[in-house]
């Protein structure tokens, strides 16, 4: 009787406790860790992947759905010729650290990015501008040598964030910017925490504080999220995993598209890859499908070209180059290569790398390419492979929106030279008319194909695995970032 009644009390107590507070902080996992906090001075995505939209901000930024919308720039006005961008400037934003945001910190930002010494990853965005001049603390202006239509999409970058002169010197360790969410800690190999920032000039996020946790190894995440000790991971990098998530009430499964070419490149001026008929063996020894199936376990879509599927201008050349190993051993003959050859195959971190750089490592063997393998972390391979060009072939996903422009760069890891090309993104950038601008871009693909200046292999896929009560997660990756803007807990 005792034991009933203490029981009865017990649970009368606990209806009438008030009901609990909705959560209001997150754990999320990515498998990349940044080699440091500023984006605008290295090509790692995994930089943009903590800080884009939470931490910086840019004049424009991109959506989840990969349109263009205005950022710290409230709107803006353009001149009938097309080179003059007077942008309005949002009054009243600061910093982090209490410092205003105003249009001198818009000049700094760009004059830095484009200046002779600048370390910017994506310099060539801000080639175009020919001067910044400050009109008043929410006025600048931006002058272009030429009209170019891709401007506010450039702006958009993480490469274009907005940063300050007062804390630049430590922007790699400590970053600050005008985002929703301002840098807390970062303990290097485990974890980066932020939280809400309480003078945010827009809308307050719902969470007041988020933790990004680093796993890079696939069994890891798997038993990280299906003990729950994270609430969710983007970019989750164990695909055969991802049924048995679906299958557990506990969990939402997310699967989206990404801007990731996946791609083997080939440095094309190292000998034997500076012979295209060499290229083109190489392209017709890959089996893209057994590539996406073994490593991806089944998510991607194969590209014959540097361009997204789902873009409205794509075209499919996958014909090609397709999986056609006499005729590579054929063509290798042709190129005075008829007993193979052997190369090195540096691979980054990521899963789509190490394990397909295995099977294509198999399907060149068997065409007579021996591939000489290195496992590198990122830093490493930024330095070697992407800076120092010391490589053969190395895989990895360019993640960046719309960046077929990288092939007009001679000195970009690649080092793919065409003044064809070259001249044909030229015009592209001042080209604004629709039908022009999907001609030039059939042009550019087909260009890039028939050079075979790369192995195409495959758009990548962007699964997520999380907590089945988050709302909010972008499911599609237009940009690499984990925009936590929106995120909240449902009841």
């Amino acid at each position: 009787m005792t034991q009933h009644f203490l029981r009865g009390v017990a649970l009368a107590a606990l209806l009438s406790a008030p009901a609990l507070a909705q959560q209001t902080d997150l754990t999320i996992a990515l498998q990349l860790e940044p080699p440091h906090l500023d984006p605008t001075s290295a090509a790692a995505g995994a930089i943009d992947s903590v800080l884009y939209s939470n931490v910086f901000e840019g004049l424009t930024r991109f959506m989840s759905d990969g349109s263009v919308a205005a950022g710290l720039a409230e709107n803006w006005e353009i001149s009938e010729d097309g080179t003059t961008y007077t942008f309005t400037l949002r009054d009243g934003v600061t910093f982090h650290d209490g410092t205003t945001m105003d249009a001198e910190d818009v000049k700094f930002t760009l004059d830095r990015a484009r200046a002779e010494d600048s370390a910017n990853a994506q310099k060539a965005l801000f080639a175009g501008i020919s001067d910044v001049t400050v009109i008043d603390p929410t006025t600048v202006e931006v002058k272009l040598s030429a009209p170019d239509g891709n401007f506010l999409f450039n702006m958009a970058w993480g490469d274009a964030v907005i940063v300050a002169p007062e804390s630049i010197e430590n922007i790699k360790q400590t970053p600050i910017g005008t985002g929703p969410f301002k840098f807390d800690t970062w303990v290097q190999g485990d974890r980066i925490e932020i939280s809400r920032n309480p003078d945010y000039w827009g809308d307050a996020p719902a969470l007041e504080a988020a933790t990004f946790k680093f796993i890079s190894d696939p069994t890891a995440a798997f038993a990280a999220m299906m003990a729950q000790d994270i609430d969710a991971f983007a970019g989750f990098p164990a695909p055969e995993n991802l049924p048995q998530f679906e299958a557990d009430p506990r969990f939402q499964v997310l699967v989206g598209s990404t801007e990731g070419e996946t791609i083997l490149a080939m440095n094309n001026k190292l000998p034997p890859f500076d012979n295209k008929i060499v290229r083109q063996a190489v392209a017709h020894a890959i089996d893209r499908q057994a590539i996406i199936d073994g490593a991806m376990f089944g998510l991607g879509t194969p590209i014959g070209t540097h361009f997204a599927p789902h873009n409205p201008d794509y075209v499919d050349l996958t014909a090609q180059s397709a999986y056609d190993p006499e005729k590579a051993k054929t063509l290798l003959a042709e190129a005075g290569l008829a007993d193979g050859f052997t190369t090195t195959l540096k691979l980054p971190p990521p899963s789509y790398a190490r394990r397909g750089g295995e099977i294509i490592a198999a399907q060149l063997r068997a065409v007579g390419i021996e591939t000489e393998i290195t496992n590198l972390e990122w830093a490493q391979w930024l330095e070697e492979v992407f800076r120092g060009k010391d490589f053969g072939l190395t895989i990895v996903s360019h993640t960046e929106p719309f960046d077929i422009g990288i092939y007009a760069r001679p000195d970009y890891y690649f080092q793919y030279d065409n003044a064809a090309f070259q001249k044909l993104m030229t015009t592209l950038g001042a080209t604004s008319d629709p039908a022009a601008r999907s001609d030039l871009l059939a042009q550019a693909q087909t260009m890039i194909a028939d050079d075979y200046v790369n192995g195409y292999l495959f758009q990548l896929a962007f699964p997520t695995v999380a907590d089945a009560r988050i709302t909010g997660l972008w499911q599609n990756a237009p940009t690499q970032a984990t925009d936590l803007t929106g995120v909240s807990w449902s009841e």
